[in-house]
């Protein structure tokens, strides 16, 4: 990041970057930061725009070619494309000696380190990845936030906030701007106050959930899925979201199992520490035959889904019973 703030501020551009990672909010953030610096909001005729798995790798490469109209510098944005796990070796052989006037800005959640295209965009320009970030540059930033308001907020309820919202900056910035309209009249935020009107996120609902199941709390589990169906939820997408729950706590087990401590399992498995010290509870309450087992009963509901068996509401909800029961 450091990098591309020194170029943004001298004016000094490498031809290519590559902007990677899960936090979306900090990828877009620094794509706009990045075309807004080099290129006029205006300028229509020298920016292209392209997006998604279909992106013809030929196209990139004749806009590139295209001198820019009355300008410097044509700027592409290449997002979600694929091309950095593969079908990217042409636009890398063309980065090595790509048109002086071409300025490329590449956006990724996934990319493969291994790949051509990754190498020639760090050989050649600026790759910088955007992960997950840390507990304590969360609070960092809302504090910013809530300071620029005239407001403060306690240590308890900033943790509570977070526990609501994730880790998602987009998420966590989305609610802090309700938060803060509903606190117009306060000088502090308090925990009621989010209580009140922050949206819990849906993967506290997914935690909680697992939790119902590990103490056989069956009708609390129930009753948390029916939230998630009544927030419009698809049974497919809770049924992926269970599944991706228990083989992070399975992943999480089988490292504490190892000896490695909550910020080593944090970093293998690509979570914030603190996140990863809640997992590794959670983990905790189960076996690891129990995890396994699980998984695979969440493939058998997935299949008969598939293949007709039953239907995808039912099929989430028996697994639930099933997992809860005492």
């Amino acid at each position: 990041m450091q990098r591309i703030n020194e170029d943004i501020k001298n004016g000094n551009f490498r031809q290519s970057y590559l902007l990677y990672g899960e936090e979306a909010y900090l990828r877009k953030q620094y794509r706009d930061r990045l075309k807004n610096a080099m290129i006029r909001d205006d300028d229509t005729m020298n920016y292209s725009y392209l997006e998604g798995k279909d992106i013809s790798v030929g196209a990139v490469i004749d806009l590139a070619e295209t001198l820019p109209f009355f300008a410097d510098r044509r700027v592409i944005v290449v997002e979600n494309s694929g091309l950095f796990k593969h079908g990217g070796e042409q636009l890398a052989e063309y980065l090595a000696s790509p048109a002086d006037t071409a300025y490329f800005v590449f956006v990724e959640t996934e990319i493969d380190k291994r790949s051509k295209l990754f190498k020639a965009v760090s050989s050649k320009g600026t790759a910088v990845e955007f992960p997950v970030q840390s507990e304590a540059t969360l609070k960092k930033w809302i504090f910013g936030m809530i300071k620029k308001e005239g407001k403060q907020i306690t240590e308890p309820a900033l943790h509570y906030f977070l526990e609501k919202t994730g880790t998602d900056m987009e998420n966590i910035r989305k609610e802090m701007e309700k938060l803060i309209c509903y606190c117009m009249e306060k000088e502090a935020i308090r925990e009621e106050d989010i209580e009140a009107i922050c949206t819990k996120r849906v993967g506290s609902h997914i935690f909680d959930m697992i939790n119902a199941i590990a103490d056989k709390k069956q009708k609390k589990a129930l009753d948390l899925y029916y939230d998630l169906l009544a927030l419009k939820e698809p049974a497919m997408r809770i049924l992926f979201l269970i599944t991706r729950q228990f083989n992070l706590l399975l992943q999480v087990k089988e490292l504490k199992a190892k000896g490695l401590d909550n910020k080593s399992i944090a970093a293998k498995i690509s979570l914030p520490p603190f996140v990863a010290g809640k997992y590794a509870a959670q983990a905790a309450r189960f076996r690891t035959s129990d995890l396994r087992a699980a998984l695979e009963a969440c493939v058998e509901a997935e299949e008969s889904v598939k293949t007709g068996k039953m239907n995808d509401i039912m099929s989430v909800e028996l697994l639930i019973v099933y997992y809860s029961t005492g």
